[in-house]
């Protein structure tokens, strides 16, 4: 397999300028993901799990692919802004890891097909920053990587916890304004948050808080501009919470749950909290 499973230059550019720019014009993918347009929340939740995984987002990896991709079509008037596909909506988007000699082998996946396989420098090597013998990590509330010493108490370095999806969550959807009719961002942080300390319960002066206290704010704040962002609300959750844990099925489910309940569509808003929670706990389940 290639470094990055992308087509050639030529290759790239064979699609119908009407129809927009496909999976398959970029990727080697087939059926029906090939025939999809790509659409800017299928990249930007792309983005966020390279984010989650690699503490960055690959200058010519399959995010960076995506979005140049989706504001071409956004541009073109050919997707909306807040647009997804229905099969990454249904299948999402994964990132998987093998550890092999000297680094680890990274394979990114929409919809269950590969879209890039490439090495990055893994345990013991130099630009990993971990001794030899550090178990692979995962990225820290700074974004660096977290070389599992022993001194991150009892959660596992490994896997990505509540609240650095949440944080996660916030970088991907910055600017995305903190849903204010249906409640639903404030409902998917309240339930992330209650599943990280373990009580059902929401802290005064909380992430939950805060986020119910801009859902307020924004509704008597006439200009979009003067709004409080969901990137403001999820920013340092990790040194906010008193406690936190790695992502798993059951957390997911709740908060997807909370927002999906809350929304008339009854559908999650990538790259919004519950579909980032939900990318987060099945790389982690990929990882055990």
């Amino acid at each position: 397999m290639s470094q990055d499973q992308q087509r050639s230059d030529q290759q790239q550019h064979h699609h119908n300028p009407g129809e927009g720019i496909k999976y398959g014009d970029v990727f080697r993918v087939t059926g029906d993901l090939a025939g999809k347009t790509v659409a800017p929340r299928d990249a930007s939740l792309m983005q966020s799990a390279e984010n989650i995984v690699l503490g960055q987002t690959r200058r010519t990896g399959p995010a960076a692919t995506m979005q140049a991709a989706a504001a071409q079509n956004e541009s073109a008037g050919l997707a909306a802004h807040y647009q997804d596909t229905d099969i990454s909506q249904e299948k999402g988007v994964t990132i998987t890891e093998t550890i092999v000699p000297g680094g680890r082998i990274i394979t990114e996946f929409v919809a269950g097909q590969a879209v890039g396989q490439y090495e990055s420098p893994g345990p013991g090597d130099v630009a990993s920053g971990c001794p030899s013998g550090g178990s692979h990590g995962g990225i820290n509330n700074r974004g660096a990587e977290s070389c599992g010493n022993g001194d991150e108490g009892n959660t596992d370095s490994t896997k990505i916890t509540i609240g650095e999806a949440l944080e996660a969550a916030g970088q991907a959807a910055q600017d995305k304004l903190v849903e204010q009719t249906q409640q639903s961002d404030a409902a998917a942080i309240q339930a992330a948050e209650a599943r990280a300390i373990g009580l059902n319960i929401t802290m005064p002066g909380g992430v939950a808080a805060q986020a119910q206290a801009a859902v307020d704010a924004n509704v008597m704040t006439t200009r979009d501009e003067d709004k409080t962002k969901l990137g403001d609300v999820l920013s340092d959750v990790v040194v906010k919470l008193p406690a936190d844990k790695p992502v798993e099925r059951e957390d997911a489910v709740k908060v997807v749950g909370a927002e999906i309940r809350n929304k008339e569509d009854a559908r999650t808003s990538p790259p919004g909290v519950a579909a980032i929670m939900a990318a987060a706990a099945r790389l982690n389940e990929s990882a055990t």
